[in-house]
């Protein structure tokens, strides 16, 4: 049976923040960022709204209608320079931390590591994070919600870019198509990051 997708909008805002944190506050990337559990507990729901609000207003959140997964776009045009979806010239990145977490430099050093790996000059779909419900992980949930997009991407002739932030999603996106765009992202004193890409399928 497939998985019913919509289009999330303004009134999903907590329950995508919600599945956001839910999945990815035991993340690898979560905990370098938020290095204290109680800390993590506290701040993360911040940045993952923060996170919700930037693609709600410039792209596209697709949402499982039971609203137990989904998944956060961008599409980003061809351009010179790599977009800046998490914020990460000076000034937006400054913001951010300010907003999520004052003391926390972290929170804008990510922003500007990953935006510093983002490939430039080909437009693309960016998938930027996809959380599924944990009591309803293993179900395809995330599989669906890529691959509805992965299709389009394909007959558009379009690529699809991400960040994986751990082994196990690493070999989901491999299972997708994707592949590791040029070197893996080693944060500093903290967990590996792989930039993967995927050319669109003919």
């Amino acid at each position: 049976m497939g998985v019913a997708i919509r289009t999330a909008g303004e009134a999903d805002r907590e329950l995508v923040v919600g599945l956001l944190d839910a999945a990815f506050q035991d993340d690898p990337v979560s905990g370098w960022v938020f290095p204290g559990e109680e800390h993590r507990r506290t701040r993360h729901p911040a940045l993952m709204a923060a996170f919700t609000d930037i693609v709600l207003a410039d792209g596209r959140i697709d949402l499982t209608e039971g609203g137990t997964a989904c998944a956060l776009w961008l599409s980003v045009p061809a351009q010179e320079h790599g977009p800046d979806p998490e914020h990460a010239d000076d000034e937006d990145a400054a913001r951010l931390r300010a907003a999520v977490d004052p003391d926390n430099e972290r929170v804008e050093q990510i922003a500007r590591l990953t935006a510093g790996v983002h490939p430039s000059g080909r437009a693309h779909e960016y998938l930027w994070m996809i959380a599924v419900d944990p009591r309803h992980q293993g179900q395809g949930l995330g599989t669906a919600l890529i691959a509805s997009v992965l299709d389009r991407c394909d007959r558009d002739g379009l690529p699809a870019y991400l960040e994986a932030s751990n082994a196990r999603s690493r070999r989901l996106y491999e299972r997708l198509g994707f592949e590791l765009k040029d070197r893996p992202l080693d944060l500093p004193d903290g967990p590996r990051m792989w930039p993967m890409w995927r050319e669109p399928r003919g």
